[in-house]
């Protein structure tokens, strides 16, 4: 593309180039910087313990050297089922310095889902919390597993807190796990010291695979995004630039969003390491554990998912938290709200703005700009070097200015393929482009909006409705905390538009009225014809609204109905 066909350029500041310099590097090298530059700098901070970037380094190596003495070669798929912990971090990056590839597994995994996932990917050894041992252990003999390495949240924490960890555990949670360690299980701590001696003598190259990125699976089979090393020392970069007043060796970065989520380990993890700043890991998103966090650690940096925002700006009692300490926020995940951005700021005196990206780019590609213009709505623009087009539906050319149609990519970021599906591969890259699957336009400034994802559309006698903008007006409403939009089958229309709603606390709100309301901003064929109240929606890890939980569901009970219509 040229800079003609790239209107977002203009809206650069200086401080920003349009073209990066990207080190010819792989992903541990990150590591190694902050540590010759920085070694007694504060890396992580968690639950009142720290760890320096040189400790951070060398449980790193540590952790390479013991797998290569268990037999890890390079290429090798090395599982990490972890929380947001320093094991995480250690693991990380110890995989990767030993030529392996990590492959992220969500801790909350069921059996089926961590069986199909370590078959997949074909993983011989697996670093995971004691609390999902039991899951391991029932699906080991139908995997390929053959190491299994065990760690617990008390490894890392200071005296007394190591000590009464377990016991709050049994108490809170009625779990008491008891792992036998063998010769196929490990005890992380003691496993960490085995390698001393062993060499790391290991040729890799920017272009090898280093990450194993399952996609969310909600419709389909999970697919394994392989994103090499130098996809993620690119998109690490470009963050970088993006936050061009972060400081080197000064931020501290709260770290809630998990880090197996590509998100997370990018825009906190990688990114952090990048700037030798201070991660604040913390294990679970618990909205009162979130406001006491950042009222004592100070955290300059906070990226998030609009659901943990929400949660913070609706508490009862935030007025009492100091948020002042925040800098910047990039929100990613799913669509921001602009009633939830302006309270937000409103709190805090900083910035928080809308980007977007996918597991397939690493993940981000888009972001409003944290100190420049910011257009309430818009995903914002393209990251350096990335180039960015609308595909008409219609015509499978570029779209208009303000058309709308299925967003593609171009960029260093972009993934290598799926994991062992050449044929999965070769339907999203047309003519090199990326197709994301998700349907948006750009504006005559180059801000780009994502309407919604492409198999999210409802389709309504005949006209096409995108659930984001009807979810859009419906945040407005004062009453309204959460929502969520879906088609249900409809006889007449084909499809209707049902609105999932969870009120705000001490807030009432009928049906009659907030079909008024919507009658009032949305043309009538889009305003919601079924509203359901719920105490909560169904999410992910990281926050995110799963719609398609809720598809299910009413898929379900539309079967069951029909059944007894038959039956009677």
């Amino acid at each position: 593309m040229s800079d003609m066909q790239k209107p977002w350029l203009k809206h650069y500041p200086p401080e920003i180039p349009a073209t990066l310099e990207y080190p010819d590097r792989i992903v541990p090298d990150l590591l190694k910087e902050a540590y010759e530059n920085k070694p007694n700098h504060i890396a992580i901070r968690f639950m009142g313990k720290q760890l320096t970037y040189a400790e951070l380094y060398q449980a790193a190596v540590d952790c390479a050297r013991a797998l290569v003495k268990l037999g890890v070669k390079p290429g090798d798929r090395v599982s990490i089922m972890l929380p947001n912990c320093p094991q995480y971090v250690i693991s990380y990056y110890g995989i990767l310095m030993a030529g392996a590839v990590v492959v992220q597994t969500n801790p909350l995994y069921v059996e089926r889902e961590l069986e199909y996932q370590l078959n997949d990917a074909g993983a011989q050894t697996i670093i995971a919390l004691d609390l999902v041992f039991p899951k391991i252990a029932k699906v080991q003999a139908r995997t390929p597993l053959k190491n299994v390495i065990i760690t617990s949240i008390k490894d890392y924490l200071p005296f007394p807190k190591n000590v009464l960890y377990p016991l709050v555990v049994k108490k809170k949670q009625g779990i008491q796990v008891n792992v036998e360690y063998g010769n196929t299980v490990h005890n992380f701590k003691k496993w960490l010291k085995t390698g001393e001696g062993v060499s790391l003598n290991i040729s890799q190259s920017p272009d090898d695979v280093a990450l194993l990125q399952y996609t969310g699976g909600t419709t389909g089979t999970p697919k394994g995004v392989m994103l090499t090393h130098r996809n993620l020392v690119v998109n690490t970069y470009q963050c970088k630039a993006w936050m061009y007043k972060a400081e080197y060796g000064q931020e501290r970065s709260l770290g809630i969003v998990p880090l197996f989520h590509v998100y997370g380990m990018t825009v906190v993890m990688n990114i952090s390491i990048a700037m030798a700043s201070t991660m604040i890991l913390v294990p679970k998103f618990e909205v009162d554990d979130a406001l006491k966090t950042i009222d004592k650690e100070r955290p300059t940096l906070f990226p998030g998912a609009p659901t943990m925002y929400i949660a913070l700006i609706n508490h009862p009692d935030v007025g009492k938290y100091d948020l002042s300490s925040i800098k910047a926020c990039l929100s990613g995940s799913a669509p921001l709200p602009v009633e939830v951005k302006n309270k937000f700021e409103a709190l805090t005196n900083g910035k928080l703005v809308e980007g977007y990206g996918l597991s397939e780019t690493s993940p981000v590609t888009h972001a409003n700009l944290i100190w420049g213009k910011n257009v309430v709505g818009s995903i914002g623009i393209p990251w350096p070097d990335t180039d960015v087009t609308v595909i008409s539906p219609e015509t499978g050319e570029p779209a208009a200015t303000g058309e709308i149609g299925e967003i593609a990519i171009k960029g260093p970021q972009v993934m290598k393929g799926y994991w062992n599906r050449p044929e999965e591969t070769e339907k999203v890259f047309k003519d090199g482009w990326f197709l994301t699957g998700d349907m948006g336009y750009m504006d005559e400034e180059g801000y780009f909006y994502i309407v919604d994802r492409k198999k999210d559309m409802i389709i309504a006698g005949g006209f096409n409705i995108y659930p984001r903008e009807v979810e859009e007006v419906l945040y407005e409403h004062p009453a309204v905390q959460e929502c969520a939009v879906i088609g249900v089958p409809d006889e007449y229309r084909g499809e209707t538009v049902k609105a999932f709603i969870v009120r705000k606390e001490g807030k009432q709100v009928t049906e009659e009225e907030l079909e008024q309301y919507c009658r009032s901003k949305l043309a009538a064929y889009k305003v919601p014809r079924i509203y359901e109240f719920r105490d909560e929606l169904p999410k992910s890890m990281v926050g995110k609204v799963l719609r398609r939980v809720l598809v299910d569901e009413e898929r379900k009970k539309a079967e069951q109905e029909r059944d007894q219509n038959v039956g009677s």
